[in-house]
Formats: C-alpha cells, sequence, structure tokens
C-alpha cells in the first residue's frame, strides 16, 4: 500500500508548503505550518459548475436597487447592538471567546428568544441534548418551540437544514464538525475551512442566517485559517475575565453593522443580562477623589462610554517598570517621554502602573490626555477635582488632538453628572453645554498648567 501524499498546511492563512518551513511563505506568520494529508479531489460529474448558473447577470452599479437590510430582533438588546440591530436573512456569524465565558449560555438565550417568531435550530457537537436541556432549565428558558440536534457529521447537519428549514441556526462549534469528504480529523484546517464554507454556502442559498461557534487560541484570536473570519459576514468576540461578574461582547468585523460595537452583559444565575448603562461598571464608587484617577469619555462603535483609568507613579528601582492592563504599552513609554519633553515632568526613576477599571481594553488615542492627567496627578499626590473627566489625543510634539464626535463625548458625560472637562480646543463646542464647564487646550503644556491650578484650587 503507497504512502499517503502529506503537505503542511498554515493554522494561520491555509496556504500550503511541500515541506515545513520556520515561516509561512504566504502570511510570514512563524511555527504555524501543519503537516495533514493530501485529500484526493473527488471526482466530479458534467455539473462540477452548475451552482455558477444560477449567478446574477453583470449589472449597472447605478441602476441596482438597494435598500435595507431586513433584521430580525434577537430579543437580547445588547446583542442586536453589537450586530447592528438583529439577525438578518442569510448572513453568517463567527463569535469566538474563552472557554466557559458564556458563549453557549448567550447563544441558547437568543435561540429561545428567537423561537417564538422564527423556527429555529440548534446544533451541538460538544454537547449531548441532555446537556443542552440541563441548561436551558438552570436558566429558567421553556425552549418549547426549540429544535435541538447533537451531530458533528456536515452532511446530516446539511440534510437536516433542508429538512427543517429554520430561519436561525446555531452551530456550536465548527471546530467540532467533519466531511466525509476529507479524511482529515475534525478540528483541522481543511475540516475547519471545508465545514465554514460549505455552510455559508447553505446559509446564502437557503436564507437561513447562521452562527458558528469558534475556539480561540491561548492567545485569544479565533483558532483555525484567517480565511475563516473572510469567509462569515460578522466576527464577534467574547471578552473579559471569568473571575468577574462582566462580559463584553465586541464586533471585530460587521458587513451589515459598524465595526468595533460593543454590548455589555452581566453574568447571573439566570444567564446573561444586558448592562443598560455600562459607564456604571467602569468607573470606581470613590467617596472623595483620590490621586492618580481620571475619567476618559472612549468611543466604543457607536456608544460613548465613560471609564475610570488610574495611575500609581512610585519610586522604581535600577530598572524603573512600565506597566499598563488594559492600554498599549508602547503607547505609554511614548507619552511619558511627551510628558518629560514638553511638560517637564520626569518619570524616568520611578515606576508606573496604569489601568483602566473593569477590565476594558481602550485602543483609540483619544485617552491619551486622560492617561497623562492620571499620571501627573499620582505623582503630585493631588486627585482632580470632583466631576472632572477628559479625552484627546497626544502627538510627540506635544500637541492635543482632537477626538473624534467630541459632541457626543460631552454630551454623554454631562448626562452622567459631570462637571469639568479638558479637551482639545478643536473639541470646544460652539454652544455651551448646560452644566458642564469646558477647558479647551492645544498643547500639553497648557492641560499640566491647567491641572495644577485645578487641584491648587
Amino acid at each position: 500500500m503507497s504512502k499517503a501524499k502529506t503537505q503542511y498546511t498554515c493554522s494561520e492563512c491555509g496556504g500550503t508548503s511541500a515541506r515545513w518551513l520556520g515561516q509561512c511563505p504566504q502570511c510570514k506568520a512563524w511555527n504555524t505550518l501543519e503537516e495533514t494529508v493530501v485529500e484526493a479531489a473527488p471526482a466530479v460529474g458534467k455539473n462540477r459548475f452548475q451552482a455558477l448558473a444560477a449567478s446574477q447577470p453583470v449589472a449597472t452599479l447605478s441602476e441596482i436597487e438597494a435598500g435595507d437590510v431586513a433584521r430580525t430582533p434577537t430579543g437580547l438588546a445588547e446583542l442586536d447592538r453589537v450586530l447592528g440591530g438583529g439577525i438578518v436573512e442569510g448572513g453568517v456569524v463567527l463569535i469566538g471567546g474563552d472557554p466557559g465565558i458564556g458563549k453557549s449560555t448567550l447563544l441558547l438565550q437568543a435561540v429561545d428568544a428567537l423561537s417564538s417568531r422564527v423556527k429555529v435550530l440548534y446544533v451541538t457537537g460538544e454537547e449531548s441534548t441532555a446537556q443542552v436541556a440541563l441548561r436551558a432549565r438552570r436558566l429558567d428558558l421553556p425552549g418549547t418551540a426549540v429544535r435541538v440536534l447533537a451531530e458533528i457529521s456536515l452532511e446530516k447537519i446539511q440534510a437536516t437544514l433542508a429538512a427543517e428549514k429554520p430561519a436561525f441556526c446555531v452551530i456550536d462549534s465548527i471546530q467540532t464538525l467533519y466531511s466525509e469528504q476529507l479524511s482529515s480529523a475534525p478540528g483541522s484546517v481543511a475540516q475547519v475551512r471545508e465545514c465554514a464554507a460549505q455552510l455559508t454556502r447553505t446559509a446564502k442559498a437557503t436564507g437561513c442566517a447562521l452562527v458558528l461557534v469558534g475556539h480561540v487560541t491561548k492567545e485569544g484570536a479565533l483558532a483555525g485559517p484567517r480565511v475563516l473570519e473572510h469567509i462569515v459576514d460578522t466576527v464577534l468576540y467574547f471578552e473579559g475575565d471569568t473571575h468577574s461578574a462582566y462580559r463584553l461582547v465586541r464586533a471585530i468585523k460587521n458587513r451589515f453593522g459598524a465595526v468595533n460595537e460593543i454590548g455589555v452583559f452581566a453574568m447571573t444565575e439566570r444567564g446573561l443580562r444586558g448592562v443598560t448603562n455600562p459607564s456604571a461598571i467602569f468607573l470606581s464608587t470613590h467617596t472623595e477623589p483620590v490621586p492618580g484617577a481620571c475619567v476618559l469619555v472612549t468611543l466604543e462603535g457607536t456608544r460613548p462610554l465613560l471609564v475610570e483609568i488610574q495611575a500609581l507613579v512610585d519610586d522604581g528601582g535600577p530598572s524603573p517598570r512600565r506597566l499598563s492592563v488594559g492600554l498599549e504599552r508602547d503607547r505609554l513609554a511614548m507619552l511619558l517621554a511627551v510628558l518629560h519633553r514638553h511638560g517637564g515632568v520626569a518619570c524616568a526613576d520611578q515606576d508606573v502602573f496604569v489601568n483602566a477599571v473593569g477590565g476594558v481594553r481602550i485602543s483609540e488615542p483619544a485617552a491619551d490626555l486622560a492617561v497623562l492627567l492620571a499620571i501627573q496627578s499620582s505623582l503630585r499626590g493631588r486627585a482632580l477635582p470632583r466631576g472632572f473627566f477628559a479625552f484627546g489625543e497626544v502627538g510627540l510634539a506635544g500637541e492635543v488632538r482632537p477626538a473624534p464626535r467630541g459632541q457626543e463625548r460631552l454630551k454623554e458625560a454631562a448626562k452622567l453628572g459631570f462637571s469639568v472637562a479638558v479637551v482639545p480646543q478643536a473639541n470646544l463646542p460652539k454652544k455651551p453645554i448646560e452644566g458642564l464647564t469646558i477647558h479647551p487646550v492645544e498643547r500639553i503644556e497648557q492641560a499640566i498648567d491647567l491641572l495644577r491650578s485645578l487641584a491648587d484650587a
């Protein structure tokens, strides 16, 4: 019997190589090539290109009728916000997150809520139907119209989809499925890619909205080839510490809505519940203002959020440490250099720790000004005034640049009772906002001087 022919497949991009290499030739990722068996091409007949026969003719862009896609709300307001308003007919969603963070719980709640309006199907490859029923009882979900299938064969799942004709289907999870057309094991790059492509094709042809649950790697990225993210319409990530009661669902990609939109949930005994005022969980409950704390108004998708930035500056040793949680560490080092060069504040011999309260991750540069003011406040040991907040990007030349949608940030802070703001000059509103005193600045030196005068007042 001849030896099976093998090749090496990249787990990141799905590219192949005839021999093992330390770096993938396609995506340049290191140590991602895995040995796989070369699959023989299945026999095809004259209908090989039959699927292409029903393709749409070429049309002029200006003559194509374009309207808003119809959406069906899931019944979970925070999930609808992340999806852009609800599920879309034929849309495919990929959701990933750490084990035990609540993916299956949230989707079971969404399936039960949708079952009263449309036909739904829950396909589980990791649990038995009895385990799914036990979770439903624990969450106090009736499940009277929820159809459940425990299966990992792609062909049998597709046959069930054709027989049941659901409008919404959950596949938990894509890594457990296998196709009989391939001999590789479930979870391999070839199986994950083929199963996802076949299910996506089925969803587009039947109009069934599909949700694929994906595993994540140790680094927190979705396991499997990156081509999986390109196949689907929407990619959602579950974020949050399993020891915390709060979870964030963030949209990384969305063809039917805004990206970087987030939904905030609280884990309770009855499952995940949406948080209507998420700013409350990202603000510490100090009875009196404390040094090193500055409130930032950040923008997550279309939602302004108030997050408290905490800084601690302490005497360092021969090698001072720079540590940030929820913010980019390299950007912290850059901001400390700007603070020294243009603000006249030296922290070269100090340990600097920065934290974003509530476990939220902030990537936008509009957090720069709040981080610097928190560091200055901790270094001097003087608290900022009650009701104080700030936002703005700081450049290497010491300039304070405007943040997008500054008007909405200011109104959100005023609505929550904040009264003093330090913002970029370009974000100064034309009309005053009731109850809010705004101090515009153009350079970091002005912000530092203003901070000293406010702290001494």
